[in-house]
């Protein structure tokens, strides 16, 4: 189902979810009932979330969703709607103690990014929102509260954290064995769950939000209104991994799926998981670069090629090795792809271990030996290390960021209506 599809089914259910919150005040509803649902749902740290702005932040989170919600999904999305709005009223406050400002520019800017990923423009995509019942002006205190959110934590905080050069290498070995193996184009949702009675909660949330993914509603979407994961920020999305790289728990449903598809809800030590899985692709072919020196004997001797093969240990030492010999000549012969040798130098070169020689071959002007600087098996098209490190800083910022919030929830003053 396209976006705008969804948009217009959703339409209705933008129009029950305003009947749902007003069930809320009571189930014989009044003219008094009806102050008390433009009144005040929660008070953060005295500044007031009215009952108009947790009706329009459900509307929107609804916008994730194809087909008609359940009274639990409405109810669900209600709760979540007023917590996202208690965060962004603490974000924000705290955006106010740095005397932090975003300009509307800077919102539109990444609204517009948004929209298009849906393949519309920013004017379409507000058009839709009014027909679905949200003003867009929810959508763009969400995107303030978040813009200026990243920007304090960048700032206190991205100056502080250091990634390693052993940390990147690590990384790397990491993403190099896993390209060894069959690779699964995945997104994700997490539901965070840390005890069993929001597990259960979180359970059922997730079953009601994998009917309305196979329904049609946008992986993507849904991903970026519930889901708690650091991949939440960009649609859920996890690229291209091996199964080694999800929760454990997951791997039955994963081994099982037929692809393209959408796993059951996988309950994990820490919350729920909903995957998605577009493609799988086997292993790609091992790509081996070696670094190559060559010691050639013009005079054919074996006898000197084999004892200087015995001495050497290790390209550096090579040259001081052969000076003074006047029949022997060294040459760098650089980086070298195996796939571009023929299968007698391939076969000679990954028989010698690195630092030493190969056997002693024929070369068009005499006897020789290669010497094996350095080996390296590289699979697929694997990030750069300066891609690794900026993955590697977004996971510990996304980390620090967390605990910060749940911080400011802790110290914070605040009221929820019942």
């Amino acid at each position: 189902m396209s976006p705008f599809r969804v948009f217009t089914a959703l339409t209705i259910s933008a129009a029950v979810i305003a009947t749902a919150c007003a069930q809320t005040a009571g189930p014989a509803a009044t003219a008094s009932d009806s102050q008390q649902i433009e009144g005040i749902a929660a008070i953060v740290n005295d500044v007031p979330v009215s009952y108009t702005d947790v009706r329009q932040r459900a509307r929107l989170l609804l916008l994730s969703f194809g087909g008609q919600p359940t009274q639990e999904d409405i109810q669900r999305i209600t709760g979540q709607a007023l917590q996202q709005l208690i965060d962004e009223k603490l974000k924000l406050q705290e955006a106010q103690e740095f005397e932090l400002e975003v300009d509307i520019q800077d919102i539109r800017g990444e609204l517009t990014g948004m929209a298009a990923q849906m393949g519309t423009s920013l004017e379409q995509f507000y058009n839709q929102l009014l027909a679905s019942g949200v003003n867009p002006v929810s959508l763009e205190e969400q995107t303030r509260a978040e813009i200026a959110w990243r920007r304090i934590m960048s700032g206190l905080y991205g100056s502080r954290i250091r990634i390693s050069q052993n940390q990147i290498a690590e990384r790397m070995a990491q993403l190099e064995a896993s390209a060894a193996k069959t690779q699964y184009l995945m997104s994700e949702i997490f539901l965070f769950a840390p005890d069993e009675t929001s597990k259960s909660q979180a359970l059922q949330a997730a079953q009601s939000i994998r009917q309305q993914l196979i329904e049609g509603a946008a992986f993507s979407l849904a991903a970026q209104r519930f889901s708690s994961a650091p991949t939440a920020a960009t649609g859920g999305d996890m690229g291209w991994i091996s199964l080694d790289d999800v929760n454990p728990a997951a791997l039955p449903a994963l081994e099982t799926l037929e692809i393209p598809g959408i796993t059951e809800p996988v309950v994990g030590e820490d919350g729920v998981y909903i995957y998605s899985v577009r493609a799988r692709q086997e292993p790609g072919e091992i790509k081996t670069d070696v670094t190559l020196s060559r010691i050639l004997s013009r005079s054919g001797d074996v006898d000197t090629l084999t004892q200087v093969s015995s001495e050497l240990s290790g390209c550096d030492g090579m040259d001081e090795l052969v000076n003074g010999r006047s029949d022997l000549e060294t040459a760098d012969l650089g980086r070298i792809s195996l796939d571009q040798l023929g299968p007698e130098a391939v076969s000679r070169i990954s028989a010698a271990p690195v630092g030493g020689t190969t056997e002693v071959f024929a070369s068009g002007s005499g006897l020789a030996v290669m010497v094996v600087c350095d080996r390296e098996d590289s699979v697929g098209d694997l990030p750069s290390a300066e891609q690794v490190e900026n993955q590697l800083f977004g996971q510990q910022l996304s980390m620090i960021s967390d605990r910060a919030l749940r911080d400011l929830r802790r110290e914070a003053t605040i009221i929820q209506r019942d």
